[in-house]
């Protein structure tokens, strides 16, 4: 007979006794560094494991503003997390929840859904530490776009008591009714209309057109060259760049990637190895993504399936430690790959099908690389584009997929009973967020005033 499990009321009362020994005011406060403590010298820390001639496009796209600076910044919040008080509601975490880590793409089944969708970070960790990350990326926004103090801690409110609201809606539902919930994006964007941008358009009927209309081979179009009618990547440098061209021999990197695809297949199932094995590769490269993961490994590979108007890409990225657990100290035995890969599909609601990981030893290295499609009709808001009214929209549309990834463990429950049913969290989010934005703002100066000194290179 197995163990009756507690009622809801008891994990609501579980949750509510984290109150005695973290108040919720508590998270509002911010903890002081350590007076040595170099936010510079941190990130050119990080830097150390990276491919060294790409920083300087990592450094160039965090200069761009305050708002891409925190973007990169992920390794600096979990730092300053870490040495403030935490609820003991740990469960796995996006880790890197700002606003533009969430979008549109298609689900296994071919629906548009909004959902979080970079998960180089996710570990286990306190929920309020996604929950802050979030927020603060709101108040960044927000005054990178001109509000007022006033309006920023308003924005703030409203989209953490939307967390709040949808984690005590989870609380009530069954396991089943929260594994499977998404947001239409249809549903979803009604709001934003105008203000979606993928790799074409910018309006989101022009998105919703595009994702629906287009076949793969037309998705990939400006990724793909035909040369003597054989499909072959289109490559710009210096952000889509041949195999060999920062690290290694072409030859021994397309070695490298065939044995990272031989082993990455065995993390399939059986009907996903079946589709894949219907596709040929026929091309590779190096390519750049992202703000905070430049430098980083990343590859692509172009396959065909039906004949050479047929493509189909995979991108295969390195994976290295968690933020969350270089700042927490905490040395995972869980190889880097699977765990981007585990934090994946248990915080998504659709992941992607071709979802997997491999690790292997590369030049007496060992490394990680979980793989993907790298574009599935995916999408995503230029944040800069918001007014006012859409940026608290698309906040609390953030706000609610973050709640639904986080009620996926299990614990929404003891979660709502913490935040309880009065605007004291929401509160307390506002003021950590607005105390970070200064911070970030500080930090964001700190590296202007290294490239003046000659401390971090630039792409130009």
């Amino acid at each position: 007979m197995s163990e009756r499990l507690p009622s809801i009321d008891i994990r609501y009362a579980r949750g509510r006794a984290q109150r005695d020994v973290i108040p919720r005011a508590t998270l509002a406060t911010l903890a002081p560094r350590p007076g040595d403590y170099d936010p510079i010298k941190r990130l050119i820390w990080q830097g150390e494991t990276r491919v060294a001639q790409l920083l300087p496009i990592r450094y160039q796209r965090m200069l761009l503003n305050p708002l891409s600076f925190y973007r990169g910044c992920a390794l600096l919040m979990a730092d300053d997390l870490s040495r403030g008080e935490s609820t003991s509601l740990e469960l796995q975490i996006c880790g890197d929840a700002h606003l533009s880590n969430f979008g549109v793409f298609s689900s296994p089944e071919r629906n548009l859904v909004f959902d979080v969708n970079d998960f180089d970070e996710t570990d286990k960790g306190p929920f309020e530490w996604d929950v802050k990350r979030l927020v603060t990326s709101v108040v960044v926004a927000s005054h990178f776009l001109g509000h007022s103090a006033a309006q920023q801690e308003v924005i703030a409110v409203d989209v953490a008591k939307e967390y709040r609201r949808a984690m005590l809606r989870f609380a009530q539902e069954s396991r089943l009714n929260v594994w499977y919930a998404t947001l239409d994006v249809d549903a979803v964007m009604k709001d934003l209309r105008g203000f979606l941008a993928d790799h074409a358009t910018q309006t989101i009927n022009d998105v919703i057109g595009h994702a629906k209309s287009r076949d793969a081979a037309k998705s990939y179009e400006r990724m793909v060259v035909y040369k003597d009618g054989r499909p072959r990547i289109r490559f710009q440098p210096p952000l889509t760049t041949p195999l060999g061209d920062f690290e290694g021999d072409a030859l021994g990197m397309r070695d490298v990637l065939h044995q990272i695809l031989e082993g990455y297949v065995e993390t399939l199932s059986s009907d996903r190895r079946a589709l894949l094995s219907q596709f040929v590769p026929v091309d590779a490269g190096c390519k750049v993504v992202g703000v905070g993961s430049v430098g980083t490994r990343c590859y692509v590979m172009l396959f065909v399936g039906r004949d050479a108007e047929d493509p189909f890409f995979l991108q295969i990225k390195e994976a290295q430690a968690s933020a969350l657990s270089l700042s927490r100290g905490v040395l995972s035995t869980v190889e880097p790959g699977s765990r981007v890969v585990s934090g994946q599909r248990l915080m998504q609601a659709t992941p992607d099908a071709f979802l997997g990981w491999h690790s292997l030893n590369v030049e007496h290295v060992k490394r990680s690389f979980y793989v993907r499609q790298l574009y599935d009709n995916k999408a995503s808001v230029v944040i800069e584009h918001l007014d006012e009214s859409r940026l608290v929209a698309y906040g609390r549309v953030c706000a609610w997929a973050l709640a639904r990834a986080h009620a996926r463990s299990g614990t929404s429950a003891q979660i709502a009973g913490y935040l309880g049913k009065n605007n004291h969290f929401e509160t307390a989010m506002a003021a950590f967020a607005l105390l970070y934005r200064d911070r970030n703002e500080a930090d964001y100066q700190a590296m202007r005033s290294a490239v003046k000194q000659g401390r971090i290179t630039v792409a130009t």
